[in-house]
């Protein structure tokens, strides 16, 4: 049944409009309508008053609502992950496979092949990051998984064929031609985990590398006289640099210096999400150290930073809150940008005609209520997390 959306902020290419109402057909979006114009076939909602906006992308997620996706990759823990961020407005994400040996890296794709064949809601693709990264810059990685892409692991990257194949990889550990092959096969290659200088991020920006894991973090930073992962990335126009906005990982501080060097339509909302997310138990663990979410920020036992226990409402807030971006901007960093990124701003990220109705609804503390993908109601109410989980 078509249905029309009333009684809302929506969400735009020119910011939030009123008074108009949505409609949704056939899991597709067919416009914006005076009320009055809505056909009387029309199912209507009322939907309070609240913030409709396009569905959060999250192209870095590791885990969420106790499922870890390196810790044996299958279709049921991507299932888990997707639902756990559902209820925290993510109706599209990349589950990400930190490093580990090119056996895991099978085991993730072929899971991401079958749930895809499948048709799961929200998934779009994965992400591997590692393990061809630099012990340098390695974090909560574990540097005995590193690697160098031979044939055999260029063969195994390139093998996804349904959905959305990123990359993490340290430039510096390979060459500008192997990254050229990825990215003709379909990859979208990001740095990260670099110790790369400015040339050689710069020749792998010119062979295809596209963007930039967690700006900032676990990279060779911008100095006076060694401009490093991060000068290539706030230098070039082009590609695209993931921000994880908690406060923690990255000093607001210097976000907002970077969103100033940069047009705002190449960065993008990231969580870089662990299992504790959705959870109020947060503890969990990693190839075998036990990680502890501490002031909103999960270490290890050595105080090493652990991926993140944020969400995508919280970014969002966080963009508006600590960045001072406006609301609609925050938007699109969370759902047009990573769109782009991924290759998918044909369909997804936007309310507009054609879009695939991927939605999610904020209320006055832009706090989530209501998701849909494909024009279904996800039911988010029912898939919140329990009480005393954190919001970041």
């Amino acid at each position: 049944m078509d249905t029309a959306l009333l009684n809302a902020a929506i969400h735009t290419d020119g910011g939030f409009v009123t008074g108009k109402a949505l409609l949704i057909s056939g899991g597709r979006i067919m416009g914006l309508v005076e009320p009055g114009d809505v056909p009387a076939k029309a199912q209507r909602r009322d939907l309070g008053g609240g913030f409709l906006t396009p569905g959060f992308i999250d192209a870095q997620v590791n885990g969420g609502g106790g499922a870890f996706f390196t810790d044996q990759p299958s279709v049921a823990k991507i299932a888990q992950i997707g639902a756990a961020h559902r209820a925290y407005g993510t109706t599209g994400f990349t589950p990400t496979l930190i490093s580990d040996d090119l056996s895991t890296v099978e085991a993730a794709i072929e899971a991401t092949r079958q749930a895809m064949a499948a048709g799961m809601p929200g998934l779009l693709g994965v992400h591997i990051e590692g393990p061809f990264l630099n012990s340098e810059r390695k974090g909560i990685h574990d540097a005995s998984k590193f690697r160098i892409i031979d044939e055999a692991a260029l063969g195994l990257l390139t093998s996804l064929k349904l959905g959305c194949t990123v990359v993490t990889l340290a430039p510096e550990t390979t060459t500008p031609a192997m990254i050229r092959r990825l990215a003709d096969a379909g990859v979208i290659v990001a740095a990260g985990h670099t110790n790369g200088d400015y040339a050689t991020i710069r020749a792998a920006l010119d062979a295809g590398l596209s963007g930039f894991t967690h700006l900032f973090n676990a990279m060779s930073p911008l100095t006076s006289r060694a401009p490093g992962a991060v000068g290539a990335a706030l230098d070039d126009p082009n590609c695209w640099c993931g921000l994880i906005v908690d406060g923690k990982h990255v000093d607001p501080v210097v976000l907002r210096i970077a969103l100033k060097a940069k047009r705002h339509d190449r960065f993008m909302l990231v969580t870089d999400a662990m299992p504790s997310v959705g959870l109020t138990d947060k503890t969990f663990m990693l190839q075998g150290r036990r990680i502890t979410v501490q002031d909103g920020v999960c270490v290890d036992e050595k105080g090493t930073l652990a991926g993140s226990d944020l969400d995508m409402a919280s970014a969002v807030r966080n963009t508006v809150n600590l960045l001072g971006l406006d609301l609609a901007e925050a938007v699109r960093l969370a759902s047009r940008n990573p769109a782009e990124f991924l290759g998918l701003g044909h369909e997804l990220g936007r309310i507009a005609p054609g879009y695939r109705a991927d939605l999610v609804l904020l209320d006055e503390a832009l706090t989530v209520t209501e998701t849909w993908i494909n024009g279904l109601d996800t039911a988010a109410s029912d898939a919140m997390p329990a009480k005393g989980s954190a919001h970041g």
